[in-house]
């Protein structure tokens, strides 16, 4: 089990070190914009496995706030590259 738990911990890691690279170095804004929506993903992801492991639901409120800021970021971002474009 400790075994899966590190694997898990490392791809997990590997994913947010990624996301923050390429918010660092993304040539374009929708490349940072994406970026951020995937480390919140990952952040989201990494609150459940911890959850899973420990075997209590106590983030749960903070899984759906971080869930909701990412729909309502993405939606935003979505609108304003949308008006954007039809200028």
């Amino acid at each position: 089990m400790i075994i899966v738990i590190a694997i898990a911990g490392l791809l997990m890691a590997g994913g947010a070190v990624g996301a923050i690279v390429r918010i660092i170095r993304g040539p374009s804004a929708l490349d940072r914009i994406i970026a951020s929506d995937v480390l919140v993903a990952t952040a989201i992801i990494a609150i459940g496995a911890e959850m899973a492991v420990n075997r209590h639901t106590d983030n749960l409120p903070v899984m759906l706030g971080l869930a909701l800021f990412g729909i309502v970021g993405s939606v935003s971002v979505a609108r304003f590259i949308s008006s954007r474009d039809d200028t």
